[in-house]
């Protein structure tokens, strides 16, 4: 948008307020001091996106186009049209227009604990040597139950590995407790 003479109305010439703080109007000879941002002289070239090819990291709210960088705040893929410079990092247009209006801190965390891989994974190796499932099966259900909603990735993934070894650890414990049942009810028998 070019800039009016205070006169008249008329547009400033653009190369003279490249050059210093006055422009002088060619249409009433006015003289005028203008200070404008560089931004406002800087080329203005629609932002161009392209399409994702098989393979390629897509934008979050744009799936068919091709990613140019992650979300500094969120880690959400964004594209060249989604792309929001603030400071030195590229951020989501989510996570600059937030409820409050402004702008929150970028997160340093850069990688997650996943419990839901360390849920499913204790109790299937711990299988090999049996007799730890009496400690772990207890440990993992602990685990269970308190980290159920702790974030898990900064990627997308689903809960299943915590409830798949929830359940193990359970059934589990459940045999340890009725093989212990079992042994003083045969050691009271005295068979």
């Amino acid at each position: 948008m070019p800039l009016p003479s205070a006169c008249c109305g008329m547009p400033l010439p653009k190369w003279e307020l490249t050059q210093g703080d006055t422009a002088t109007c060619p249409a009433c000879n006015s003289t005028n001091t203008a200070r404008m941002y560089p931004a406002a002289f800087a080329d203005k070239s629609v932002a161009q996106t392209e399409k994702a090819l098989e393979g390629e990291a897509s934008c979050f709210d744009h799936p068919a186009k091709r990613a140019v960088a992650a979300c500094g705040h969120c880690g959400r893929f964004v594209c060249q049209l989604c792309a929001i410079e603030y400071g030195t990092a590229t951020w989501c247009p989510s996570c600059v227009a937030n409820p409050k209006g402004k702008v929150p801190q970028a997160r340093s965390d850069t990688s997650r604990s996943l419990y839901d891989t360390w849920a499913l994974t204790i109790p299937f190796a711990l299988l090999v040597i049996w007799p730890l499932t009496v400690f772990s099966a207890p440990a993992v259900i602990a685990l269970a139950v308190m980290k159920r909603k702790a974030p898990i990735s900064l990627v997308r993934r689903n809960r299943w590995r915590l409830w798949v070894g929830l359940g193990v650890a359970i059934t589990q414990g459940a045999l340890w407790v009725w093989l212990i049942w079992y042994t003083v009810a045969k050691a009271k028998t005295g068979a």
